[in-house]
This record gives structure tokens, sequence and C-alpha cells, in this order.
């Protein structure tokens, strides 16, 4: 019998904000976090834009020693996992370490080590290559040094589905402690790829936007779109079984009550064009939670801002909800954001967490008029403020991957 799963913790890294509360209030002002690239020289590439964390230090979150150990990935991971510690009031030295785990994804690692340490194979030999230079750059170090940082002794892992990573972390997460192998997760994602590999890579498969008005380059739904905004940052939450949680008095925000993940097989890019698997892991999710698709309140949307993903996921919603699909609100998060690739489940998760908490639907900012056939409500123009009971949060990744996640508003 599956246990209940709460969840009891927060913590964000993002582009606008570096704290829950901060990204919040700037998603409730509507603010975007899209400015001209100032990690590396733009000068020979296309796109000049991207989401990036501002203001930013290691050293003011952990000792010296420490973060000079961690690539950017894994420093926004421990910081968002330290908040999201602090935010659940938990005091690990009075928990069994070995029943507090850790799933949290990247999807990509850390490009710029490899960078950097094949300019020195070039430019110094072999020899000189860092010593650190494969703990850094692996994608699971981000789970590794949170646990590391933080006591945590009980399943640590990492999933890595492209942008569904964070999504697929905390649906492990769920199923950990649902099936008793822990009684805390901390879940979630992180990246940080704005660099010259990740900007060249993706500017070449043409899946990023090359405007250069940071108010109009992050579209999803919008007939105007033409590509996604680069972003990084981290979002990590702690799960927790619903009666661990009562035992020490946790304010609990809300229930995770289902689950849905799928393959497309169909493509390594584009999701399949008539939405099929992206529907089926929605539906899943709908199924494990025992609701109906008209008792929906509100969908967070991988929305991307590319033609083929914000096409094929409205299909995807029409196909899975039917009659309902014109009833649900729809939003991007990355409208204000940008596409945060592994991270982006993470943090869309806490804004379905804060959407229940506040009853308030961002607007998609920036989104003026949809195309034919992105004909549902994306919140367009205006926030919209009501009770939101159930929310769902969708990611999509390269190679097929749909996560769906459906949580309820917790009523005691």
């Amino acid at each position: 019998m599956k246990r209940k799963v709460v969840v009891t913790g927060l913590g964000a890294v993002t582009p606008i904000g570096n704290t829950v509360k901060e990204f919040w209030n700037n998603v409730k002002e509507g603010k975007v976090g899209i400015g001209e690239i100032t990690k590396f020289d733009t000068s020979d590439y296309k796109v000049k834009l991207a989401a990036e964390v501002k203001d930013f230090s290691a050293k003011d979150h952990m000792d010296f020693k420490a973060a000079k150990r961690m690539e950017l990935f894994s420093q926004y991971a421990v910081v968002a996992a330290a908040e999201a510690y602090q935010d659940s009031g938990l005091d690990i030295h009075k928990e069994d370490p070995y029943r507090a785990g850790v799933i949290v994804g990247s999807g990509i690692g850390s490009l710029q080590v490899v960078e950097r340490e094949y300019e020195k194979i070039l430019t110094k030999g072999p020899a000189r290559v860092n010593p650190l230079m494969v703990p850094l750059m692996i994608s699971n170090m981000a789970a590794g040094n949170i646990s590391i940082q933080l006591g945590l002794k009980g399943k640590c892992t990492n999933v890595v589905t492209a942008c569904a990573s964070g999504t697929n972390c905390i649906g492990d997460a769920l199923r950990a402690i649902q099936y008793g192998d822990a009684d805390i997760m901390f879940a979630g994602g992180t990246e940080s790829c704005i660099c010259p590999t990740g900007v060249a890579g993706f500017t070449s498969l043409t899946a990023l936007s090359t405007s250069s008005d940071p108010l109009r380059a992050s579209l999803p739904f919008d007939e105007e779109r033409g590509g996604f905004v680069l972003g990084e940052g981290a979002g990590v939450v702690v799960l927790e079984e619903l009666e661990h949680a009562k035992a020490r008095g946790a304010k609990i925000y809300a229930e995770v009550r289902g689950y849905g993940a799928t393959g497309d097989a169909f493509h390594i890019t584009s999701p399949a064009e008539d939405g099929e698997g992206a529907a089926k892991a929605m539906s899943l999710a709908m199924e494990e939670g025992g609701i109906l698709p008209s008792q929906v309140d509100y969908i967070n949307a991988h929305g991307t801002g590319t033609h083929h993903n914000d096409l094929f996921e409205t299909r995807a919603i029409k196909l899975a909800f039917g009659d309902a699909a014109k009833d649900v609100v729809i939003n991007s998060t990355k409208s204000m954001i940008g596409h945060l690739l592994g991270a982006a489940g993470g943090v869309e998760f806490i804004t379905c967490v804060k959407t229940i908490e506040d009853g308030f639907i961002h607007q998609t900012v920036g989104t003026r008029r949809t195309d034919e056939e992105c004909d549902l409500n994306y919140a367009i123009g205006a926030p919209i403020e009501k009770d939101v009971t159930y929310a769902l949060t969708n990611s999509l990744g390269f190679g097929g991957h749909n996560a769906t996640l459906l949580l309820k508003k917790y009523d005691g």
C-alpha cells in the first residue's frame, strides 16, 4: 500500500531570484530574467540573450574549499537544497540519516570544465589537466554534494532525462517514499550551461530564439515564437512521508498525488506530433491521483517557446483532457526565466506549490497572440487569481521523455 507524500521544504536559485521568496515575488510581478549574455563574448554568435542567474556567489553560502570543488550546477543545487532544508525545519541529527536521501538531476553537468580542460590539453598538454576534472564535470555530483553537505545517507541518485530531469527526479523521489525506501527525500534539478559550447550547440540545432529583445524572446504558445531562451539555476524540494511530517509538526505545503512517465519512441529532439506520449503521462498522473481531468485547475506547461513543443503539447493536453481542456488554465514559467533544462522541472514544481498556496496563476509573460492551433487558455495578458486544488506540471525532454506530476492542496 502506497504511503502518502507531502512537500515540506522549497529551495530555488533562478534568473529572477536566488531564494524562493524572491523568485515568487518576481513571478507575481511578471519580471523577465532574460538579458544579454555576460558569461562570454557573443560577438560571433547568432544568439545574444540568455536567462542568467544574477548576484550569485557560492562563498556566501559555503566555505571556499567546498565551493572550489564544485562547478556552478552543483553550487546552485547545494544552495537550493540548503534553503529547502532550512525551510523544512528538519534537523538531520534527529533523523535516521539512512532514511533521508537525494535525487537531484542535471541534464548536462558541466560543459565549462570540459571547455577549460580541453583548452589546457591543446595549449599545455594532457598532464596539466585538473585532477578534479571528472568529479567536477559529471552530472551526479549535484546529488552527491547535497548528500555530503547535509549529511543525507539514504538513496542518492540522479535521473538524467534532458529537460525532463527535474520532474523525473521528483517522481522517483515520490516513489522512494511511497514504497518505503525513505521517509525524506530532497529532489529536483539543476543546470548551468550558458557557455560557448552550450549556446553554440543549441543554436546549431536551431532550438534557440535569436531575438534581440528580452521581452520578445521567450514566447510560449505565441504565433511569433522562434525558439527557447537558455536559462540556468536550480529547484530542490523536500518530500516527506505524511505521518513523518505530521509527527514533527512540519509545515505542509501540498500533497504529491500522482506521477506519470512515458517515452515517445518517436524522435531524438521532437515530441510526438500527436502528443500521445505526453498525454499518457498526464493521464497516468491523474489516474494515480484518482481524479478526472475536469478536476485539474491548472497546468504548468513545459511551454518552451519552440514551434514543435508548444503545438504538440497543446495537442497532448487536448488528448488527455478532452472537453475539459478548454476550461483548465495553462501557463509557462519559461516566459520569465527561460528554459532551465534539467532544472526546469524543479523550479516549475515550486511554482505549482506556490500557485496552490496563494491561489495565483501567473500570466505567460510576453505572449500576445497564439497561432490557430494553440487555442487553449494560456493566461495571456494578466495573471489569474483563483483557488487551485489540483495542479499538473509537465516536462518533456530530448529523447522523447515525458514526465508529469500531480499536486493537490493539502487539506489536513
